[in-house]
């Protein structure tokens, strides 16, 4: 299962931004519309899959991902071949709102929920092993694409990341992919049946629904974490050729440092999933935070170009921890049962909080001609919702201990 779980988050990578990324200027010529127009059609298509996370959350805990993880390989598949015969603006708006709510959204958050059903003890360490897929996506899927682009042309990119979707992931997900540990008379982790439930876990005592989730404070302030990853880390990633820039960093460099980024955090994910079955996470999460303020901060006052290469790494740390604290702490909190409609609730606040991350760092460079702004703006946030996130507690009504 945790297999399946890599691969679905490697095979997120068609409505993935670091994937898109490489078709935008081939696609804009081909399809003859504007950078806003593009622009315009990615941020739309970003906004629904946020708004559709919720719905897909509530149908895989009722369904499971036996069904609903083929399902969603199929219909990706076939966005990606759909985006491959696009013509004009409308065939765009089409392709992204068709590959963004389904990859980006859907099956990066069911292949999360497989990890949360099979593994309980260990979940946080099986959470980051399987968050390996995404982090290997970032480091060869934009080559795979600018490879094919180069070779034959976009279209024939768009259906090459298709077929692997569907050879990837339908018929194998269909033929091998079980719900839960207990469809198969097995408990979470291998443990044995008789075995006293974990104390450390609400999925042994009880299990909160989303309306009870929805009236905790504790759960707002986690929400703030997610939320600030989603608008910082994407405002910075989005602009990060020209904020570079404007500290004397070259456009190449700039870019490499993305794949560098992603090398940093595919290093520190299992170091970052083991502490996160072992330390608190409102705590690991507070750093992560603080994490993320330090490396805008960098940015603001970059004193040589050379430490762009520690911004960079910051960042990589900070993404380590929420493809692994920050994926499994609604299930430590608020258990197993309604974990998919919890979860969806906390990835779509991230992906829609992602949708304005940009805005404030073009309107600082447009209305005053400087980023500095937007960047003590964005240094501001991780800061307050680290003081959130550490002040939050694990629910009492089940008579949790501290997490």
């Amino acid at each position: 299962m945790l297999g399946f779980a890599a691969a679905a988050q490697y095979m997120s990578a068609p409505g993935q931004s670091y994937s898109v990324a490489a078709f935008k200027e081939p696609m804009r010529e081909g399809l003859a519309v504007s950078e806003t127009q593009y622009s315009l059609a990615y941020g739309a298509a970003t906004i629904l899959s946020g708004l559709a996370l919720p719905f897909v959350g509530r149908l895989v805990d009722r369904v499971g991902a036996r069904v609903l993880l083929p399902a969603i390989a199929l219909l990706l598949g076939g966005a990606c071949v759909c985006m491959s015969r696009a013509e004009g603006i409308l065939g765009l708006y089409v392709g992204f709102m068709l590959i963004r709510p389904l990859g980006q959204g859907a099956l990066t958050l069911v292949g999360t929920w497989l990890v949360g059903e099979w593994f309980e003890r260990r979940r946080g360490f099986a959470t980051a092993i399987s968050g390996i897929g995404g982090s290997v996506s970032v480091m060869t899927i934009p080559l795979l694409n600018r490879w094919v682009i180069a070779e034959y042309d976009w279209r024939t990119a768009w259906f090459v990341l298709g077929c692997l979707v569907w050879t990837t992931l339908v018929l194998p997900g269909w033929l091998f992919i079980r719900d839960r540990p207990e469809d198969l008379g097995l408990q979470p982790d291998g443990l044995d049946s008789l075995e006293h439930p974990s104390k450390s876990h609400p999925d042994a005592v009880s299990a909160w629904t989303v309306a009870q989730v929805l009236r905790d404070p504790t759960f707002w302030k986690l929400l703030s974490v997610p939320a600030t990853s989603g608008m910082v880390g994407t405002g910075l990633i989005f602009h990060q050729v020209a904020l570079l820039g404007s500290r004397g960093v070259s456009p190449t460099w700039a870019l490499g440092l993305i794949s560098f980024q992603a090398v940093v955090a595919t290093l520190a994910v299992l170091g970052t999933g083991w502490l996160t079955d072992r330390y608190s996470n409102r705590h690991i999460l507070g750093i992560s935070m603080l994490m993320l303020a330090l490396a805008t901060l960098l940015v603001l006052v970059m004193p040589r170009p050379e430490m762009a290469i520690a911004y960079a790494a910051l960042l990589g740390l900070h993404g380590s921890v929420m493809r692994s604290t920050g994926n499994v702490v609604w299930l430590n909190y608020y258990g197993r049962a309604h974990q998919g409609a919890v979860r969806g609730v906390a990835f779509a606040v991230m992906i829609l909080a992602a949708a304005v991350g940009p805005l404030p760092f073009a309107l600082a460079i447009d209305r005053l001609g400087s980023y500095n702004s937007a960047l003590i703006a964005f240094a501001i946030v991780p800061l307050v919702a680290a003081g959130l996130v550490l002040s939050a507690r694990p629910p009492r009504a089940f008579g949790l201990t501290e997490l």
